[in-house]
C-alpha cells in the first residue's frame, strides 16, 4: 500500500486533472458473474484481465469511471528497454481496423493526422515521444462474449510505461465512446457495477448488464446522477448529510451540501473545508481515549493503535440526494501504516477538499471498499449494495 504522502500527491494530480476549470453503437450484454479483481501489491488502482483482437490477447488493464473518453492501452512496438512483453500487439490481430483521419463519425477527434490513419505524434527536442492512433477492435470480456468494434487509442513509444504489469485503462466514463455505453441495457438491468476489495488478500468484481440488485434480492438504495458543465463524462452525485454514529454535523444544510465525485482511482475522501472540520472535531471527541500520533502528510487525525487488542471508532455516513447512504466502517475510513494489521498506526481517511475542485467533494476508493456500486446509466442513478466483496 502506498504511504500516506504518495496516495495524497497522486489524488492532488488526479483531481486537479478533474475538477480545476483552468486544465483543460449496438447494444450488449455481459455475464454477469463478475471479473476478479486483484489489487496489486504497492498499487493503488484496480485491475482485470480481459481480451483484444483476434485471436485475442489477454491483457492486464486498470478501468477508470472518469476517463477523459477514451480507452488508453499500450501497443507494440515498445520504446526500446521498455517491458513489451504484456502489450497488445495490433499485427497480430485480423479484426483491426485503423480509423480514418477526420471521421469524427467513427470517433476520430482528429481532422491533421500524421498518416492516412486517425493518429498523432509528440515530440520533444526533437524526439519523438509518442505516436497514437485510434482503432477500433475485438474485445473479449468472457469467453463467449464480444464487444465488436470497440474503439480505443492505441500507444506506441511511450515515454513513461505502466510499472504495475497493465496494459492501460477501460474507459467506464459516461462519454458515448465508453465502454459502459455500449451495454445493451433493459428495464431490469444496470450498465456497470463493481465491488473494491481492501487488499490483495480479499477479492472483488467488476460486471456488466448485471440484473438490477433490488430484482435479485439484495438491499440497494440510490442517489440521483447530476451532471456539470464542462466536465459531463463525470459522475456526479450530490451530498446532502454526514453524520457521525447516527448524529448529523451541527452545520446549516445549505453548508453542507455539495456535488461529490464517485471515483476509483482517488484514494481518500474530500469534503468541503468547513464540512471537514465538523467532522474531524466530533470524531476527534469520540476517539478522545485513544493514543495520538502524528499527522501524515493531509491526513491530520491519527491514532497509535499498536499493542491493543480491540478497536471501536465511530461510524460515518455519507448520505445523497435520491436517498442513498454510505455507511463506512472501520477500514473504509481509516487509513493504516500497515494494511496487514490494523493494530497499527492509521489515519481518518478524509481531508477538506482543495480550492480548485470548485466546492465538489470526492468519494475515493477507500470508502467504496466491501460496496457494490451500481451504476444504473438508464435510470439515471448510482446505488450501493453493502458488504458484497
Amino acid at each position: 500500500m502506498p504511504s500516506v504522502g504518495d496516495a495524497s500527491s497522486r489524488d492532488a494530480l488526479r483531481l486537479r486533472g478533474l475538477l480545476d476549470d483552468s486544465a483543460d453503437s449496438p447494444g450488449l450484454t455481459i455475464p454477469s458473474t463478475g471479473t476478479p479483481l486483484v489489487d496489486f501489491p504497492d498499487a493503488a488502482e484496480y485491475h482485470v484481465v480481459v481480451g483484444l483482437g483476434t485471436p485475442a490477447q489477454n491483457i492486464t488493464v486498470g478501468f477508470d469511471t472518469a476517463t477523459v473518453g477514451a480507452t488508453l492501452l499500450q501497443c507494440k512496438p515498445c520504446a526500446a528497454g521498455d517491458p513489451c512483453d504484456k502489450v497488445f500487439d495490433p499485427s497480430h490481430s485480423s479484426s483491426l481496423y485503423d480509423i480514418p483521419c477526420g471521421r469524427t463519425w467513427e470517433g476520430c477527434p482528429f481532422t491533421r493526422c500524421s498518416t492516412p490513419g486517425c493518429t498523432f505524434r509528440v515530440t520533444h527536442n526533437g524526439s519523438l515521444v509518442l505516436n497514437a492512433s485510434m482503432e477500433k477492435d475485438t474485445l473479449t470480456v468472457a469467453p463467449s462474449v464480444h464487444v465488436r468494434g470497440f474503439r480505443f487509442l492505441c500507444l506506441e513509444m511511450m515515454s513513461e510505461v505502466p510499472t504495475d504489469g497493465t496494459s492501460g485503462v477501460l474507459d467506464l466514463s459516461r462519454n458515448h465512446y465508453s465502454l459502459a455505453s455500449q451495454v445493451l441495457l433493459s428495464p431490469d438491468t444496470v450498465a456497470f457495477s463493481y465491488c473494491l476489495p481492501r487488499g490483495a488478500e480479499s477479492q472483488g468484481f467488476l460486471s456488466f448488464g448485471t440484473i438490477r440488485p433490488e430484482l435479485a434480492g439484495r438491499s440497494v438504495s440510490y442517489a440521483t446522477l447530476h451532471s456539470r458543465a464542462p466536465r459531463r463524462n463525470l459522475y456526479l452525485l450530490r451530498l446532502t448529510g454526514v453524520s457521525i454514529d447516527g448524529l448529523d454535523l451541527p452545520i446549516a444544510a445549505q453548508a453542507l451540501a455539495s456535488d461529490a465525485l464517485i471515483e476509483v482511482q482517488t484514494t481518500f475522501t474530500y469534503l468541503k473545508p468547513r464540512v471537514y472540520e465538523y467532522l474531524r472535531d466530533l470524531f476527534r471527541y469520540a476517539m478522545s481515549n485513544y493514543k495520538v500520533a502524528p499527522a501524515s502528510g493531509e491526513l491530520d487525525t491519527c491514532y497509535d493503535f499498536t499493542d491493543m487488542d480491540a478497536i471501536g471508532v465511530p461510524s460515518i455516513t455519507l448520505s445523497f440526494e435520491g436517498g442513498a447512504s454510505l455507511e463506512l466502517g472501520l477500514e473504509q475510513m481509516m487509513y493504516f501504516s500497515n494494511p496487514h494489521n490494523i493494530f497499527s498506526v492509521a489515519c481518518l481517511a478524509f481531508a477538506p477538499a482543495r480550492a480548485y475542485g470548485s466546492g465538489v467533494a470526492v468519494i475515493g476508493s477507500l470508502a467504496q471498499a466491501y460496496t457494490e456500486v451500481v451504476y444504473d446509466l438508464r435510470g439515471g442513478k448510482v446505488g450501493f449494495v453493502d458488504n458484497r466483496c
